[in-house]
């Protein structure tokens, strides 16, 4: 019995404590991160184009994708992360850090208002949707460069 009690708090322990071993920055992170929600968009903006047929799942899942994304991306921009890894954030987001921390808010809001929405067609995927693509085009024209 201690053998499993043993083993059940050294999980708990590794579930608990943040990987210190990781190896991956913070430029590192938010770029996956932000890959995760650019992977989401494309079944999304699928569906928006005609391109795929509407998926109340998928809709869904792409919410809550981005839904981590607004909880955690704001996060991953601390000071003296500008530089490293290709990052493609402009000198903007420290030295205009409250226009940014805004910019994060308007696209939780709009990923938390087409959550409580729970498109269940078109029609109503365009209006959840719309809103949470306006914030991130937004955001990547005022707070990231383009790829060369």
């Amino acid at each position: 019995m201690g053998r499993i009690s043993l083993m059940s708090g050294a999980l708990a322990l590794l579930l608990v404590v943040p990987n210190v071993w990781s190896s991956e920055s913070v430029q590192e992170e938010r770029h996956d991160l932000m890959e995760s929600a650019k992977e989401a968009a494309k079944p999304v903006g699928g569906m928006l184009k005609g391109e795929v047929d509407f998926n109340a799942a998928i809709v869904m899942e792409s919410f809550g994708t981005w839904d981590h994304v607004a909880a955690t991306a704001g996060s991953l921009f601390p000071e003296g992360s500008d530089t490293g890894h290709d990052t493609r954030a402009k000198a903007a987001v420290w030295t205009d850090r409250e226009g940014f921390d805004a910019e994060m808010e308007t696209f939780s809001r709009a990923v938390s208002s087409a959550i409580e929405a729970a498109p269940q067609d078109l029609e109503a995927l365009k209006a959840a949707a719309g809103p949470i693509f306006k914030s991130c085009k937004s955001c990547h024209e005022t707070y990231r460069t383009e790829k060369d």
